[in-house]
């Protein structure tokens, strides 16, 4: 099957998440810069999933330039991410609303770490499907950077109890291991194409 099919599906529903999310905002009540004032907290998180959306879009880009072909574990596989995206604005919108009490505070870490998950889980289908020697599989290694995201996730859970400040302060964190795109897979593909254009 050809991936084209997989990479506009996927582009599309990212795009339809990012539009939910800032239709969710609210319009402020009044025409000053103090009628923001208490969006100040919805307009945090949404620029935080705004920053984590567009980063699974990158690097989910980048990913399928490793691949040439796909198979229906990866239709599955891509479809498990798309679904964990999908709550994205749901729990965007009730941590801002709720001014990042624990139990919001909490769901949005419970999204991100399974689609964190499921990103792993699609890079796997991937692999299994090219083989051990695949350009994904040189490129990625061991991907220390995947399974630190997925480890301070589950840390970020259990302190929303504790305190909020510092799982929001792990969500940020983990944004920015990610904001400039691995350039991991780009650089092998590169490699691949001047080997077989025999340059």
């Amino acid at each position: 099957m050809n991936k084209g099919r997989l990479e506009a599906f996927s582009d599309g529903v990212i795009a339809i998440l990012i539009t939910i999310m800032v239709l969710g905002l609210k319009i402020p009540v009044g025409s000053d810069w103090n009628a923001l004032h208490p969006m100040i907290l919805s307009l945090l998180t949404y620029v935080l999933s705004f920053v984590f959306l567009g980063i699974y879009w990158n690097n989910h880009h980048h990913m399928l330039q490793a691949a040439t072909r796909i198979n229906g574990g990866i239709l599955w596989a891509n479809l498990h991410l798309l679904f964990w995206l999908s709550l994205v604005p749901f729990v965007t919108g009730w941590m801002g609303e709720n001014h990042f009490d624990p139990v919001p505070t909490a769901a949005y870490g419970i999204v991100l770490l399974f689609a964190g998950v499921a990103y792993l889980v699609l890079q796997k289908a991937i692999i299994a499907e090219h083989g051990p020697n695949s350009k994904l599989m040189t490129a990625i290694g061991n991907d220390m950077k995947g399974k630190l995201s997925a480890t301070l996730y589950a840390l970020a859970i259990p302190l929303a109890f504790m305190n909020r400040w510092i799982s929001f302060g792990i969500y940020i964190l983990v944004a920015l291991m990610w904001l400039v795109p691995d350039p991991r897979i780009e650089s092998v593909v590169h490699q691949h194409e001047k080997h077989k254009n025999g340059e």
